[in-house]
């Protein structure tokens, strides 16, 4: 198992037949129109997150919409923690050409970016984790208590705004040259509207009725949005200045357990940075990781194979403590 994603070593330049351009929005540089819109996208969600409590004080929600909630939060956290981060990022396990569609779909419906951007951004943050270079580091501004809190901000939201964006050509040669993931990136603008639209489809067709559309807007698009955005976020921010370290790595990456369960298994963070193409990120007995519960599931379907299981000698290696299970 490899500690570097293999994918940084490809070729800097697609080829000349499909231009990086074909495989984002935008050029190398955000405009005001797309930091106007990457806004809009942060801040309505998380005006329906606030409004939540006094809402669901008032008139509650219904288990539809809780219902819904929850199916599109878990699968578009999923298409992000098996899709864009553990399979197209880190290539932890190879996929039938099926499940590497749904895989790009899934985790496009979580309104997180294009594909071919995401992946690009994020192996970068590899690369130069938490060093300069890394897109989104808690520590950029230094170790101070004010510098963190500022770093933790830039780490959350403030590094979406930066008008600088990652080469893609560098970072994710391989997703350029596949038309059919160049072309879902592209057309992210698409499967946004789809995301937020569907809950309210369904929402609406079950009870028949305006009001159940509004509702499951609010809770199944809006606050599942909100939910699903911070708690990634968070990955990038909290899992990067608190936390265990019981593995080896070359940067600040921690164990956050309250984030396993919202995060799909993603929060147990430093045995990622010490194993990144590992398919499975907690490791032991009781850590919960769903993304590698399903990856396990794919592969006893014939879906997904070559997985890349972190192996026991592996761990050893690696580890600053006793394993929990043997302590």
């Amino acid at each position: 198992m490899s500690t570097q994603s293999e994918v940084l070593d490809q070729p800097a330049n697609p080829p000349a037949a499909q231009p990086a351009a074909a495989g984002t929005l935008g050029g190398e540089r955000k405009g005001t129109l797309e930091k106007a819109t990457l806004g809009a996208f942060i801040v309505v969600p998380f005006l329906a997150l606030l409004a939540a409590v006094p809402l669901l004080w008032g008139w509650g929600v219904s288990w539809l919409d809780l219902g819904l909630l929850v199916f599109f939060y878990y699968l578009g956290i999923h298409g992000i923690t098996i899709g864009f981060h553990r399979y197209f990022t880190h290539g932890s396990f190879k996929a039938k050409r099926p499940l590497r569609i749904a895989l790009a779909l899934a985790g496009s419906l979580a309104v997180e970016g294009p594909l071919v951007r995401w992946v690009a951004d994020h192996r970068k943050h590899h690369k130069f984790s938490d060093a300069e270079g890394d897109p989104h580091s808690p520590w950029r501004y230094g170790e101070s208590v004010p510098a963190l809190m500022k770093g933790l901000w830039w780490a959350h939201i403030g590094w979406m705004f930066d008008e600088e964006r990652t080469s893609q050509e560098k970072y994710a040669p391989d997703l350029l040259k596949d038309g059919a993931t160049r072309v879902i990136s592209k057309q992210f603008i698409m499967w946004t509207a789809l995301s937020l639209l569907l809950p309210a489809l369904i929402g609406g067709l079950v009870t028949w009725s305006w009001w159940g559309a509004v509702t499951a807007f609010f809770w199944g698009s809006l606050i599942r949005v909100a939910l699903a955005h911070h708690v990634t976020w968070s990955i990038n921010s909290i899992c990067h200045a608190v936390g265990k370290h019981p593995f080896k790595s070359r940067d600040r990456s921690g164990n956050v357990w309250w984030l396993a369960l919202l995060s799909g298994g993603e929060s147990w963070h430093n045995l990622h940075h010490a194993e990144p193409t590992s398919a499975r990120h907690g490791v032991e007995r009781w850590q919960l990781d769903s993304s590698a519960r399903i990856i396990r599931w794919f592969e006893q379907l014939g879906w997904a194979y070559d997985v890349r299981w972190p192996t026991p000698e592996r761990l050893a290696a690696r580890r600053t403590e006793p394993a929990a299970d043997a302590a």
